[in-house]
C-alpha cells in the first residue's frame, strides 16, 4: 500500500512538472512571436513617402564597362531583366555581371601562363594554346550557366510559395482588407518563411505609394518574374477590377485552381518515377542478373565442352 501511494506521488509530480514546462513553454513562444511582430513592425519605415532608388551607376570605372561593353541599349534591357528575374536587382548588377565575365575569360589564361612559367612546367604544343582557349571559353559560358540556373531555381520557388500567399491573400480580402493593404500584409506575414513573395509584394507596394496606377504595378510584377502562376495572377487581377467582379470570389476561385495544378505536377512528377528508375535498374541491376544467371552454364559448359575439344594423343 505504502508503495502504491508513493508510486502516485511520483506520477502526480511528474504530471505536475510537465504542465509546468508547457505552461513556461507557451508562454516563452507567445512572447518571443509578440517580440518578433514588435521588432518586424518598428523595422518598417515610418513614413509612407517611398524612397526613390537609383537606376544608374555613378562609379566611374564601372560608367566605363557600361559604355564600353554595354553601348547596345537591348541587350543591356535584356541582361537586366534577366538579372532581375535571378534576383539581382541592383542597378550596378549587369555592369558587375560583364566585367566579371570578361575579366575571368582574360585573367584565367594569363594566370595559367603565369604559374606554369613561374614552376616551371609549362607545357608546349597544343596544350599550351587549348588549356587557355578552354579556360576563356569556360569562363565566358560558366557565367550564363550559372544566371540560366538561377533564374529557373527562382521561378521554382516562387511557384512553389505563391500559393500560401494567395491563400492568404484570400483570407485578408474576404475578411475586409483592400488589395492594396492585402499586398503590404501579405508582404509582411511571409517575410520569414517566403523571403521572395515577400519581397515582390513590398516592391509592388511601394510602386502603388509612389502613385502608379494598380494595373501597371501588376503588369510590372509579372514582366519582372516572368512566372506562368504570377502573369495568371496579375491577369485575373486586371480583368476583374476592369469588370467590377468581386475580387475575393476570383482569388478563392484561382486559388482553387492552383492548388489543382500542383496537386497534378506532383501527381505528373510522381508517374515519372518508374520511366526514370529504368535506366539505373538497366544499367546496374540487369549486367548483374544476366552474369547470376549465366555464369554456371557457361562453367559447366567450359568444363564439358573443352576437354572434349582438345586435340591430342
Amino acid at each position: 500500500m505504502t508503495a502504491l501511494i508513493e508510486l502516485l506521488i511520483q506520477l502526480a509530480a511528474f504530471a505536475a512538472v510537465v504542465a509546468l514546462v508547457v505552461i513556461v513553454f507557451r508562454v516563452v513562444e507567445g512572447q518571443l512571436a509578440i517580440r518578433r511582430r514588435l521588432a518586424d513592425t518598428e523595422s518598417r519605415p515610418r513614413s509612407a513617402a517611398p524612397v526613390l532608388k537609383p537606376n544608374t551607376v555613378h562609379h566611374p570605372a564601372l560608367r566605363w564597362v557600361e559604355d564600353t561593353l554595354l553601348n547596345n541599349g537591348v541587350e543591356r534591357s535584356k541582361l537586366r531583366a534577366d538579372l532581375i528575374q535571378a534576383g539581382f536587382e541592383h542597378p550596378a548588377a549587369p555592369v558587375w555581371y560583364v566585367a566579371i565575365r570578361f575579366s575571368m575569360a582574360i585573367g584565367l589564361p594569363v594566370l595559367y601562363i603565369l604559374i606554369g612559367a613561374l614552376t616551371g612546367r609549362s607545357s608546349g604544343g597544343p596544350a599550351a594554346i587549348l588549356v587557355p582557349l578552354a579556360l576563356s571559353g569556360a569562363s565566358l559560358v560558366g557565367p550564363r550557366l550559372f544566371l540560366i540556373q538561377r533564374r529557373r531555381a527562382r521561378r521554382t520557388l516562387i511557384e512553389h510559395q505563391f500559393p500560401d500567399a494567395l491563400d492568404l491573400m484570400v483570407v485578408c480580402v474576404e475578411a475586409g482588407l483592400g488589395l492594396d493593404a492585402a499586398f503590404q500584409r501579405v508582404g509582411s506575414e511571409v517575410r520569414r518563411s517566403h523571403p521572395e513573395i515577400s519581397h515582390e509584394f513590398e516592391v509592388l507596394s511601394e510602386e502603388l505609394n509612389a502613385g502608379r496606377s494598380r494595373a501597371d504595378a501588376l503588369k510590372s510584377m509579372a514582366v519582372r518574374l516572368d512566372v506562368d502562376t504570377i502573369r495568371g495572377f496579375v491577369a485575373l487581377l486586371v480583368q476583374t477590377e476592369a469588370l467590377g467582379v468581386s475580387i475575393a470570389q476570383g482569388l478563392r476561385t484561382y486559388s482553387t485552381e492552383m492548388r489543382e495544378t500542383r496537386f497534378l505536377r506532383a501527381e505528373e512528377k510522381a508517374m515519372r518515377i518508374p520511366v526514370l528508375m529504368t535506366m539505373p535498374l538497366v544499367a546496374c541491376f540487369m549486367p548483374v542478373i544476366l552474369v547470376a544467371l549465366l555464369l554456371p552454364p557457361a562453367i559447366d559448359m567450359v568444363r564439358t565442352l573443352l576437354p572434349g575439344m582438345r586435340i591430342g594423343p
